[in-house]
């Protein structure tokens, strides 16, 4: 036991110097591994423990003592001040320690230089349409490794890509797109080693400008309120600048651009409008322009020398009429009264260098006239009214009757272009006699229908040739007369039966009145008219009345609602009765109606009454006072009968007589 445990102790003391310089730690402290050309390199060797420190390159020996420092006896610092491409390689440290101990720790150092970009361009412009070409122009060492970025992603190298990176590190784009417009990102980086730097390039598209209408041709119709607006659509890159050409000077009353000038308004336009708008693009690439005809309409208008012209028959008559317009319209002469459109020519009635030309004017020659104005751009029109004297009455009959003599026109006639007013009635004896005349006025609803017309000469003596004509009176004058009658007059006789305008015939509520005229009298002046009437289809008495010999109308009131009446107008003078003029109307069904102030009074009459009595009767019973209590009074004297026991109910309670009773009793 003593031999091995003095074998032990001696083996432990061989190997304590040697576990000593284990324990020791060598570490080499750089900075950073890759160093730029020119750069200081540093190392420094920590043992961990004291030893001699020496430091080899690539396993040889730096025996620079300016490069190697030793700090202490467990340091060691290698200093290199400008790092050169052969400083590249292993650096090993090496430490002998006291203890006969070996020991080594090493790096790598890299030295590079770059990578940089030298004259790398880094805007480019291409046009739409062309292949572009985009460098990078790397330099470094030892050796470096090119990259394209776009939006993040790589650039490819495959031959098929429109936009691809070719072997010399350039990007080629064919034929450039607007959307290859941006920025492309060249990464350069030291092969094998975290160095590298980027490049941005920014990469514009360009496009020569062009220029699109939607409508090459404009047209408009000119007015106050006609607003145009021309659209000129640009594209090109950069954005051009818009220009107009107009064929009238700039108003900014006038003219309004958008924005960007792309739309040209005019506003309220006018004919001094029209012409080629050219719109012109520009951008540094080229300039395009594009033109726009405006054509500029005017409505027809049509003006006339005079809108009426009253003329005597017989003579000539012309009004001028002139047409503008765009395009200038055609001017045509319409005659209203037959539809016909008037010729130039030699014709009485023509047209004469745009006026309208009548000789020698008939009366079948008055009424309206049209001028027209007809172009693409709308028609137009104006009326001239040609009055002159009515024609003379045609197919006429003369009856004779007592004392008068009375016309019957069954044939319309020529009016002359205005009313016929009134007729002129004449009648002499003998052709040594001036002719004496009545004016009769004409009647609108019967005449205008020219169904049939009665017009009578009165007061002529009986049993008496004479000759009679008449003729139409219109507000420019008399016409011709009718050819001439011979008539004899009848002795005198009852009068015709009075003729009744049904026309004007009017029922309000249940009053009916209709207007009647007298056309002969009979010869004998009248007396009075005979008015009967009564329900029609009852047995029922007639109602009778009389009107004076001057009346003009019936006027029946009070009639009953909901009825058929029959009229009888009967004329009466000296000689005897007309015959009845027959006449059926019908009184409509009395209408609801709201109550009428009478009834509405009389109820706020009643409902008064009901609460004065209440209230005077309350006042009679409670406070003695009121007028039944004043009536009461007199009628009965100062007890009323059954006011006493009202009396006594009150001064009682339950039968007993309240407390002092006996007191007031005695």
């Amino acid at each position: 036991m003593t031999d091995l445990s003095a074998l032990i102790l001696k083996m432990a003391f061989l190997l304590l110097p040697l576990l000593h310089c284990t324990d020791a730690k060598m570490d080499i402290i750089t900075s950073k591994q890759d160093v730029l050309l020119g750069e200081e390199i540093l190392l420094l060797c920590k043992a961990g423990a004291e030893g001699e420190i020496s430091w080899l390159k690539d396993d040889e020996e730096i025996v620079d003592e300016e490069k190697v420092t030793k700090q202490d006896e467990t340091s060691s610092k290698l200093r290199i001040e400008n790092a050169t491409m052969q400083d590249v390689g292993r650096y090993d440290c090496v430490c002998e320690f006291d203890s006969g101990i070996q020991d080594r720790v090493f790096t790598q150092l890299y030295v590079y230089e770059g990578p940089s970009f030298g004259n790398t361009n880094a805007y480019h412009e291409f046009l739409e349409g062309t292949d572009g070409i985009v460098p990078c122009l790397v330099m470094g060492q030892p050796a470096v490794d090119v990259h394209w970025l776009r939006d993040g992603e790589e650039i490819s190298s495959n031959g098929g890509k429109r936009v691809r990176r070719l072997p010399d590190n350039t990007v080629l784009i064919e034929k450039v797109k607007r959307e290859d417009a941006g920025t492309y990102v060249c990464q350069a980086q030291i092969r094998g080693r975290p160095v590298y730097q980027q490049l941005s390039v920014s990469v514009v598209v360009n496009a020569p400008p062009s220029v699109r209408l939607r409508e090459e041709v404009k047209k408009v119709l000119a007015g106050p309120e006609t607003n145009v607006s021309l659209l000129c659509l640009v594209d090109g890159l950069p954005k051009p600048n818009i220009t107009w050409n107009m064929p009238v000077t700039f108003d900014p009353s006038h003219h309004q651009f958008n924005s960007d000038r792309s739309q040209l308004t005019i506003k309220s336009v006018a004919r001094g409008d029209y012409g080629e708008y050219i719109c012109t693009a520009t951008n540094k690439i080229a300039e395009s322009t594009a033109t726009i005809i405006l054509h500029v309409y005017e409505a027809p208008e049509v003006f006339v020398s005079a809108e009426q012209q009253s003329v005597s028959v017989g003579e000539r008559v012309s009004v001028s009429c002139n047409v503008s317009g765009h395009p200038q319209p055609e001017l045509h002469w319409l005659n209203k009264q037959n539809g016909r459109t008037l010729d130039s020519g030699s014709g009485r009635v023509r047209v004469e260098d745009g006026a309208l030309v009548i000789d020698e004017v008939v009366p079948s020659d008055g009424g309206l006239y049209s001028c027209m104005a007809v172009s693409n751009s709308g028609n137009a029109s104006r009326d001239v009214a040609i009055y002159t004297q009515p024609g003379p009455p045609h197919y006429q009959s003369v009856s004779p009757g007592p004392t008068s003599v009375l016309f019957s026109l069954k044939s319309p006639l020529v009016s002359g272009g205005t009313p016929i007013t009134s007729f002129v009635l004449q009648w002499r004896q003998s052709a040594a006699e001036q002719w004496k005349e009545v004016t009769v006025p004409a009647s609108d609803n019967q005449f205008q229908a020219l169904q049939s017309y009665r017009l009578a000469i009165s007061t002529l003596q009986p049993y008496t040739l004479y000759t009679v004509r008449l003729a139409a009176l219109n507000a420019v004058g008399v016409g011709q007369f009718s050819d001439t009658n011979t008539v004899r007059t009848q002795g005198t006789r009852e009068p015709d039966h009075p003729v009744l305008s049904s026309d004007e015939m009017k029922v309000e509520g249940n009053t009916f009145s209709v207007p009647f005229k007298q056309i002969d009298d009979g010869g004998t002046p009248l007396l009075h008219f005979d008015i009967r009437y009564r329900k029609d289809k009852e047995d029922t008495e007639w109602k009778e009345k009389q009107l004076l010999p001057g009346a003009d109308s019936v006027t029946l009131r009070d009639l009953s609602y909901g009825s058929d009446y029959e009229l009888e107008v009967t004329a009466v003078n000296a000689n005897g009765s007309s015959l009845p003029a027959l006449f059926n109307f019908t009184i409509a069904e009395q209408p609801v109606s709201s109550m009428t102030k009478g009834t509405v009074f009389g109820i706020v009459m009643v409902i008064f009454l009901v609460v004065f009595l209440v209230v005077d009767a309350t006042c009679c019973y409670r406070n003695r006072c009121g007028l039944l209590m004043s009536i009461s009074t007199k009628l009965f004297g100062q007890k009323v009968p059954g006011l006493k026991m009202l009396e006594e109910g009150e001064g009682t309670t339950n039968g007993k007589k309240p407390p002092g009773s006996d007191t007031a009793d005695a």
